[in-house]
């Protein structure tokens, strides 16, 4: 057969060719869309500040035949309390009536069940919550209130009054911990780890203040200890596995 040569001949021979040896290496690339292997760890940050303020929970209750004398007599006592916690250099920020209660008592039912039970007087409980920002005074306050009129109720929490640089370390801890994690899952897996894709804070709020009771009510200065809150936060940080 006589040879003969013509350019369209000689391309499509040339795009055979580079086809052919470009095939290997495009089946060695990860299919297109398909996210890098990758581990996912969640760490956790804690830390443990001793509290600089407390929260005092203080009730005062009063009872009368009628809604408006135990308002009024609540109402006096409720001022003399507020002003003595204020002369006691309590800000009025730090002063927040947080609940205000009118309730009827009934009498207790007879041997006709028939009857209606009528009522036979009412209480008005109004609490504030107080905020003492200098802890020290916070025994001395508290006895004061008591001595004024509050008697019923009553709750005290710790708190830390800036949880910023608390929670600030606590993430940093977290992180770390994450960090820490995944190092171990890779050389456990026996592969590298890449660089990070993605960190995902789940840090929420801390947690309503819980009130402890006030059981003492002391004729002095009541005893009362702060001890140390704990602050926990928790990330998600995604990692590259190394190729």
């Amino acid at each position: 057969m006589p040879y003969f040569h013509s350019p369209a001949f000689a391309g499509a021979a040339f795009f055979a060719a580079t086809t052919l040896f470009a095939m290997p290496a495009a089946a060695q690339e990860p299919a297109a869309g398909r996210p890098p292997p990758r581990i996912s760890v969640a760490g956790e940050g804690e830390v443990a500040v001793a509290p600089d303020m407390a929260i005092l929970n203080l009730t005062v209750l009063r009872e009368a035949e009628t809604a408006r004398a135990a308002l009024t007599a609540n109402s006096e006592a409720m001022r003399q309390v507020l002003a003595a916690l204020k002369e006691a250099g309590i800000a009025a920020r730090d002063l927040q009536t947080s609940r205000l209660s009118i309730q009827p008592h009934y009498s207790e039912p007879g041997k006709d069940r028939n009857v209606h039970p009528r009522i036979t007087g009412y209480s008005v409980g109004n609490t504030l919550t107080v905020r003492v920002r200098n802890l020290a005074d916070a025994g001395t306050i508290l006895d004061k209130a008591v001595g004024l009129g509050v008697n019923a109720g009553g709750g005290i929490a710790f708190v830390k009054d800036d949880l910023g640089p608390t929670l600030t370390e606590a993430r940093k801890r977290a992180v770390a911990d994450a960090l820490a994690r995944a190092g171990t899952l890779a050389e456990a897996a026996g592969v590298k780890l890449g660089r990070v894709l993605s960190i995902e804070d789940h840090s929420t709020t801390p947690q309503p203040v819980q009130f402890s009771p006030i059981r003492r009510m002391a004729a002095e200065a009541v005893p009362l200890e702060g001890g140390e809150n704990s602050y926990r936060t928790q990330v998600t940080v995604v990692f590259e596995i190394a190729p």
